[in-house]
């Protein structure tokens, strides 16, 4: 699971412009693992993107190092 922390964590520090301020905390659910990433509210909009897309993409990164882990990744700002 560390390996997948770290991968949230580059691909989301070289979204933002606040790299600083990128968390990424794994927990356990009934679904399996989720991946709570948080960022600066400045750069909530460049990690999800127009329309999600790139929310999509990084989940979509994440699916497939996760080849025998079932991982959700959320996405929410330093204020929530």
């Amino acid at each position: 699971m560390t390996k997948l922390v770290a991968a949230v964590e580059h691909i989301v520090k070289g979204i933002v412009q606040h790299p600083d301020d990128v968390q990424v905390a794994a927990r356990s659910s009934a679904r399996g693992q989720v991946l709570d990433v948080t960022v600066n509210p400045k750069d909530l909009g460049r990690v999800i993107g127009r329309s999600g897309k790139t929310a999509k993409a990084i989940r979509t990164v994440i699916d497939s190092l996760a080849t025998d882990e079932s991982v959700r990744v959320n996405i929410v700002d330093v204020d929530s």
